[in-house]
């Protein structure tokens, strides 16, 4: 599963989870960090990754567009990076399963 990593996490994260997450794509590396919802969605669409947001906006676009692409919403408050990572981690399956459902267009993540 490949994931496009939103603004509101860090570029870090590419890296950490790269051996999970191979092609994972953080939008400040593609010249989307200030892009809006819009721009992103496509974006995510064309190279067929799914979006990974703490933003909710993600989360009511799926709702409203269906997929894709799929949406990823990690929903915690203020938390740091290695806590993104270890739900990332922690939910692989979870992930792999989501990419896999056909009807599926939104997985929240606590």
């Amino acid at each position: 599963m490949k994931l496009l990593l939103d603004q509101n996490l860090s570029q870090r994260l590419t890296d950490s989870l790269a051996d999970l997450y191979p092609g994972t794509i953080h939008v400040r590396n593609v010249g989307l960090a200030s892009a809006d919802d819009e721009a992103v969605w496509s974006y995510a669409i064309q190279l067929g990754l799914a979006i990974v947001s703490k933003d909710s906006d993600f989360r009511q676009r799926s709702f409203l567009f269906g997929h894709p692409p799929k949406v990823v919403w990690i929903r915690r408050g203020n938390c740091s990076t290695g806590e993104i990572e270890t739900i990332l981690r922690d939910r692989y399956q979870d992930l792999i399963a989501f990419e896999q459902d056909m009807e599926a267009s939104f997985l929240a993540l606590a």
